[in-house]
C-alpha cells in the first residue's frame, strides 16, 4: 500500500509541477496570479485538455525571420508545434509541444537559446512554494524532474523548451508558461540547437 502511494504521489507531483509551471515557467508576478487548482484541474480531467493538431502543418521560415543564422525555432502556440530549421537550411524539424494553460502565462516574440542544460534540475519558486509547501525546494535530475532530460535556457527569465516525463501533456494547454517537448524529440532539438539559436513565439 506503500509503494502504491509513493508512485501516486509521484505522478500527482509530476503532473501537476510539469512544463516548469511550477517554478519556470512563468515570472513571479505571473506565477503569483495563478490558481494554484488550475494545473491541478487539468491534471485531474484529461477530457479538458482538448488536443490541437488541425493546424500542425509544415512551414516556411522565410515569413518569420530575416536569415536562419545559428538556426531558428518557431513555436507557434495555436497549432502547439515547434519548427526548427538549421542554419544551412538541410534540417527542418517539427514537433508537437505543451503549451500555457492561459493568455496571462503565454508570453510571445523574439528571444533566443543562452543555455543548454542536458539532465536539468529544477527548484520552485517562493510563490510557489508557498501556494504548495510540500513540494521539495529542489528536485535533481532523473524521472521525477518536470523539466525532463534536457532543456533550452531563453533569455527571458524563467522560460524554458524542455522535455517531459508526462507525455500526456503533450499537444495540450499544460503549462505555465515554458513550451514541453516528448523527451525523445528535446533530446534531437537539443543536439540541433545552439546557443545563440533564434527562438520565436507566435
Amino acid at each position: 500500500m506503500t509503494s502504491v502511494r509513493k508512485t501516486l504521489d509521484r505522478r500527482a507531483f509530476l503532473s501537476t509541477a510539469v512544463f516548469a509551471g511550477a517554478s519556470l515557467a512563468a515570472p513571479a508576478g505571473f506565477a503569483q496570479t495563478l490558481d494554484a487548482g488550475v494545473v491541478q484541474h487539468e491534471e485531474n480531467d484529461y477530457t479538458n485538455m482538448r488536443r490541437n493538431i488541425s493546424s500542425f502543418r509544415a512551414l516556411e521560415w522565410q515569413p518569420y525571420f530575416s536569415n536562419l543564422k545559428n538556426g531558428a525555432i518557431l513555436v507557434d502556440t495555436v497549432s502547439r508545434a515547434l519548427h526548427y530549421w538549421s542554419e544551412d537550411q538541410s534540417i527542418y524539424r517539427l514537433y508537437p509541444t505543451s503549451v500555457p494553460v492561459s493568455e496571462e502565462l503565454t508570453r510571445r516574440g523574439r528571444t533566443e537559446v543562452i543555455r543548454k542544460v542536458e539532465g536539468p534540475t529544477w527548484s520552485p519558486t517562493p510563490s510557489m512554494k508557498e501556494r504548495n509547501p510540500d513540494w521539495p525546494d529542489f528536485v535533481p535530475a532523473g524521472p521525477d524532474n518536470p523539466l525532463g532530460t534536457h532543456a533550452l535556457y531563453l533569455s527571458w527569465q524563467y522560460y524554458r523548451i524542455h522535455g517531459t516525463h508526462d507525455t500526456r501533456k503533450i499537444g495540450r494547454k499544460s503549462s505555465n508558461g515554458c513550451i514541453g517537448l516528448y523527451n525523445e524529440h528535446i533530446k534531437e532539438l537539443f543536439g540541433y540547437s545552439k546557443v545563440g539559436t533564434q527562438v520565436l513565439l507566435i
